[in-house]
């Protein structure tokens, strides 16, 4: 056999190995990247379905849902006053900067905060919608500004606030 023939084998079989380790690797970075999608997909029915929005989106509620995704979860100065006294919404992107996932899942299975905080729900949230949720929040990046502090029961609260009764 000539060396041409064999250089031109050797190149077709260089040839071949390489489109075969670049076919095997391309689904595995792309399985990967539609899970960590799918993950992220997942949080935001999470958050849809939960009510998360109802409270942690300024105005979500007035506008019938129609809050555009970018103002999402960025808090509220919206009160809601009770006997407890006034509460606000979180603002979860700034909140979810500042603690790691591990983190999350604790505070999500153990938290208990005031009125109108549905803590219970949250805490019977399985560890997978937990985890989805975060990446979810932390996939929006941070916006907006802490939301207010909470207001003593005793003092008067600037509007606007929901009183119950």
């Amino acid at each position: 056999m000539s060396s041409r023939k064999l250089l031109y084998i050797a190149t077709a079989l260089l040839w071949a190995a390489l489109i075969s380790v670049a076919s095997a690797a391309a689904p595995a970075k792309t399985s990967s990247k539609s899970a960590a999608d799918n993950e992220i997909e997942r949080g935001r029915y999470v958050v849809a379905i939960s009510g998360c929005n109802d409270c942690h989106t300024h105005r979500f509620l007035l506008s019938g849902g129609k809050t555009p995704e970018k103002e999402w979860l960025t808090g509220s100065t919206m009160g809601w006053r009770g006997p407890w006294g006034t509460t606000y919404a979180t603002n979860l992107r700034l909140y979810f900067q500042e603690i790691t996932e591990e983190q999350w899942v604790q505070v999500a299975k153990e938290i208990q905060r005031r009125p109108p905080m549905p803590y219970y729900s949250l805490n019977a949230m399985t560890e997978a919608d937990v985890r989805a949720l975060y990446k979810y929040v932390r996939s929006l990046g941070p916006a907006g500004n802490p939301a207010p502090k909470f207001v003593p029961a005793d003092k008067a609260p600037p509007q606007p606030f929901v009183q119950f009764p």
